[in-house]
């Protein structure tokens, strides 16, 4: 269910000759994934479907992204800026959002993109051969050695800092984040799960 709707009627259509500009950011990295327009007709559709469709201006029609790829854009919340003439549309890309087979059509991504990234890469190692990679031999070895590892890795950057070497804090810290991030996926869970339980006790 989208968590926020725009009012078509709040927007102003006339400033932006009926063609508006719409930033799509991913929901969770927060990186910029593209930029499209819309008309009203492509924005209603948008609210509809929950899928993201544009106003193609080479094609003059309406273009639900992931109309052949399948690679959609999955709508999280939709929200106008303060002069109600641009969207920003807050997504869950199913696969990569550029044409060219990227991540996002903009060669830039944020510190939290990376770790978001990070996260799918080491959830894909699941399945993959523990003789090829260390975090496979993770998951082969079970839960009980990688919360060995969280274990560990808490207790060393702890001592880290205690004896206030920041290079070795860092590299710890570094370590005990990669382990952690691995136990969640054992798991199941992800740091969205995560992020979700501190904005809750944020409130």
């Amino acid at each position: 269910m989208l968590k926020t709707i725009v009012n078509p009627q709040q927007l102003d259509w006339q400033k932006v000759n009926n063609l508006m500009p719409v930033i799509i950011q991913h929901y969770v990295s927060g990186d910029i994934l593209m930029l499209g327009y819309m008309n009203p007709e492509a924005l209603a559709q948008t609210q509809s479907s929950g899928k993201v469709t544009f106003y193609s201006r080479t094609k003059q029609r309406l273009w639900t992204k992931g109309e052949t790829s399948n690679n959609f854009l999955n709508v999280v919340s939709i929200t106008a800026d303060c002069d109600n003439d641009t969207l920003l549309i807050l997504v869950n890309p199913t696969g990569p959002t550029c044409h060219t087979g990227s991540y996002s059509c903009f060669n830039a991504q944020t510190e939290w993109g990376f770790l978001f990234e990070l996260e799918n890469l080491l959830g894909s190692r699941k399945s993959a051969d523990p003789n090829t990679s260390y975090t496979a031999k993770l998951y082969h070895d079970g839960t009980k050695r990688i919360a060995q590892k969280v274990g560990e890795e808490g207790v060393e950057t702890a001592l880290a800092a205690t004896v206030r070497d920041k290079e070795e804090l860092k590299n710890e810290a570094a370590d005990l984040i990669y382990h952690l991030l691995v136990l969640l996926q054992d798991q199941d869970l992800s740091l969205k799960d995560v992020i979700g339980i501190l904005k809750g006790r944020h409130k």
